[in-house]
């Protein structure tokens, strides 16, 4: 799959630069009001009790703040924040020389927590009840388990696929949050106070602009704006105007909705292609050279989002917002349109 501009997904391009964008503090922490709201109260609850926080699930879509999120709970509970992911911990004993090196009242962040192995998970359960480690030492008939005590900790997993994390590791989470898609508003303010420490001058309607473009992800729109500020510097002079937003955004493909070449291919192949739909997902993967999966993760979320597609038991089914969207005329056969919907 190509690199993607509009990825939510974290990219080389990304990884030097989201560490100094990230806010700190959850006062610096701009949208997910909810969510801010409701750790304020846990963290200044557990601070006054002198106790580690409860366990914490943050789940919803990539680069929305997850791992920002870990990061400020570290903070603000004035603790050191460990950091690894499920596919990292292949084995249980990864995972146990992890808990039995943490401080008393550490956060461990585990990214992709869905993704750890059934026997890593059961090493789990006791650490986050009780705060120990089972262990069984020897085989057979002589076997025996030992437990060791762990240090008060909290636990922060983050996932895109909640319906991946087994029950019983997501009961054993206190604290439980979705993170929701961001308001152009939010976004704005995101991309104006990014320009700021990166030392970009930009114009509000250019922030706006890059904002309403960056499908609710603040990672897509600082990405765009580094993008947009590169277009800014060597065809305009430097300042980030609506104008110069529009122009070098076009170039790179994403239209006004945030979608870009690829979304639109699709959108074309199911309307020019397949009259529409109902078309399966798996010929739709083979019209445009596409995994079925990436189809399905990646590029289907959104334009359902938009309400450019319909899932329907025979397949998926373009919708008359689609056609306008891409320019197309939708057809006015009210047989036809009924069948399709079947």
């Amino acid at each position: 799959m190509e690199e993607r501009i509009v990825t939510g997904e974290k990219t080389d391009e990304d990884r030097g630069s989201e560490l100094s964008l990230r806010p700190r503090r959850l006062s610096e922490f701009i949208g997910q009001n909810r969510v801010k709201e409701s750790l304020s109260i846990f963290i200044e609850a557990a601070r006054s009790r002198g106790e580690p926080l409860d366990h914490v699930l943050l789940y919803g879509p990539p680069g929305l703040g997850k791992t920002t999120l870990a990061n400020i709970i570290s903070v603000e509970m004035g603790v050191r924040l460990r950091v690894t992911s499920g596919p990292a911990i292949e084995r249980a004993g990864d995972l146990a020389a992890i808990l039995t090196n943490l401080a008393p009242g550490d956060v461990l962040f585990v990214d992709e927590i869905h993704r750890l192995g059934r026997p890593v998970e059961e090493i789990l359960y006791p650490a986050m009840e009780d705060y120990a480690l089972d262990i069984i030492i020897g085989k057979g008939p002589s076997a025996r388990s030992i437990r060791i005590d762990l240090p008060r900790f909290t636990l922060v997993g983050a996932t895109t696929r909640t319906g991946l994390i087994s029950s019983p590791l997501r009961d054993r989470f206190g604290v439980v949050h979705r993170l929701e898609l961001y308001s152009v508003d939010d976004l704005a303010t995101i991309v104006s106070k990014s320009a700021e420490i990166l030392g970009i001058e930009i114009e509000a309607l250019g922030a706006y602009e890059i904002a309403r473009r960056s499908r609710g992800t603040p990672r897509v729109a600082n990405r765009m704006l580094r993008r947009v500020r590169d277009y800014a510097e060597v065809r305009a002079d430097g300042v980030i105007t609506q104008d110069v937003a529009c122009d070098a955004l076009a170039m790179f493909d994403v239209d006004e909705l945030g979608l870009d070449r690829l979304d639109r291919k699709i959108l074309a192949t199911i309307i020019d292609k397949f009259g529409g739909g109902p078309v399966g997902v798996d010929t739709i993967a083979a019209a445009i050279n596409e995994e079925r999966d990436t189809i399905e993760d990646v590029y289907e979320p959104y334009l359902m989002q938009l309400g450019f597609i319909d899932r329907t038991p025979r397949g998926r089914v373009a919708t008359s917002l689609a056609y306008q969207h891409i320019g197309r005329e939708f057809p006015t056969d009210e047989a036809d349109g009924q069948a399709r919907l079947l």
